[in-house]
């Protein structure tokens, strides 16, 4: 079985917008730190799947193309780094709804690890909301959150900052 390194999107891999939506690849800035998650990921054989949650299509902010061409994106200056995500699940679905993929909820971490064979203990989730974190716990992966948070029970790590990821994750290699 694989173990796996799945990331959020906002917030992790690039800025987060607040109280909004990236609709377009211009609106895309990569976090220069997240790719030391990709490279320690590389190199400890962990296959890297991004997991988002994006209602902006549910709210009919966006399409699935606008996503698409945003992920194009993002792959596309991941791999000017020597990275390429093993696997993108998205959920669309509102907040508020039954999804049983939307964060918190497990359910694209569990398709991922069907699709990929992951072994889910043996993998991390790392994110910047406590929806993150949960959706880990959810599955059995270690979590990592990322941000101002203090006594989250349903962290095993927190970090104030995506560089910090590192630190805990390079002593486990």
């Amino acid at each position: 079985m694989n173990k796996a390194l799945f990331l959020d999107r906002d917030g992790i891999i690039n800025e987060r917008i607040i109280r909004g939506y990236i609709t377009k690849p211009e609106e895309f800035t990569l976090i220069p730190e997240s790719l030391t998650l990709f490279a320690w990921a590389k190199a400890h054989g962990y296959l890297t799947v991004i997991v988002t949650n994006q209602q902006g299509i549910g709210k009919g902010l966006m399409t699935e193309q606008d996503l698409s061409n945003v992920h194009s994106y993002m792959c596309s200056l991941l791999a000017d780094h020597g990275f390429t995500p093993d696997a993108i699940e998205f959920c669309s679905d509102l907040a508020g709804t039954n999804s049983s993929r939307r964060k918190p909820a497990p359910g694209m971490l569990l398709d991922a690890a069907q699709k990929l064979d992951i072994d889910l203990s043996s993998s991390w989730m790392i994110g910047d909301s406590i929806s993150d974190a949960q959706a880990g716990k959810h599955t059995g992966t270690k979590t990592i959150l990322v941000g101002d948070y203090s006594e989250i029970p349903e962290a095993d790590f927190i970090c104030a900052h995506v560089g910090e990821c590192a630190e805990i994750l390079i002593p486990l290699g």
